[in-house]
């Protein structure tokens, strides 16, 4: 059952992400899930461990915080793929 909430909110999260960095007409419903749990995993690391913001371990849960904290990491990941020229 976690495995579809993941798939949910990873897909809320890449959408969100997607309409900030204005790449969602490029991204589908597959790439947004992709992009939303790369991102919150991402979000994660480099928000909790790095900087160690204590918020920022609820990266990619049902909550409102994991759902900005995945946010976030999503967008650090579009800005990667646009620089590795895989977005436009």
């Amino acid at each position: 059952m976690s495995w579809i909430i993941a798939i949910i909110v990873g897909a809320v999260i890449g959408w969100l992400a997607g309409l900030i960095m204005k790449t969602e007409e490029q991204q589908g419903c597959i790439l947004n899930i992709i992009i939303g749990i790369i991102g919150s995993a991402l979000g994660k690391w480099i928000f909790g461990d790095l900087i160690g913001i204590g918020a920022a371990w609820k990266a990619g849960s049902f909550s409102f915080a994991g759902i900005i904290w995945g946010a976030l990491g999503a967008i650090i990941l579009i800005i990667i793929l646009k620089a590795l020229k895989v977005l436009k």
